[in-house]
């Protein structure tokens, strides 16, 4: 039988690194593997539901026009036609302007808010709901 052969002197402490993981580390490491298997979110999601939702098919640059009435008009007559919507043409239009304003948020310069404000209460009239 062969025979195991022992060593007589010890390993120097500094020979072979050893590292501690803590839970912290681990916990890191494992958020930092969650983060890079995440799909990144699409830039501008919001200008790719004003193109493809199911709310409206609006006609471009309605929210750039100048007077509160044509934006009105315009939102109405898209709901109106629009074959994609899932609800009543008044509560598209208004979701749909109500949706521009919130995500444009403080970039908004404050007379286009205004505007567009002033386009909720025409959309109002024109559906005959004031």
């Amino acid at each position: 039988m062969a025979q195991v052969r022992k060593t007589t002197h010890s390993r120097k402490s500094g020979a072979r690194k050893t590292t501690r993981r803590t839970k912290t580390s681990t916990a890191r490491r494992s958020t930092s593997a969650r983060k890079s298997t995440k799909r990144a979110a699409p830039k501008r999601w919001s200008q790719r539901v004003t193109k493809e939702s199911d709310a409206l098919d609006l006609k471009r640059g309605v929210f750039k026009q100048t007077s509160p009435t044509k934006i009105a008009a315009s939102l109405k007559r898209s709901a109106e036609h629009s074959s994609r919507r899932k609800t009543g043409a008044y509560r598209s239009a208004l979701s749909m302007l109500t949706f521009y304003i919130n995500r444009a948020g403080r970039t908004l310069p404050k007379t286009q808010r205004t505007r567009l404000e002033k386009a909720k209460v025409e959309l109002k009239r024109a559906f005959g709901r004031e």
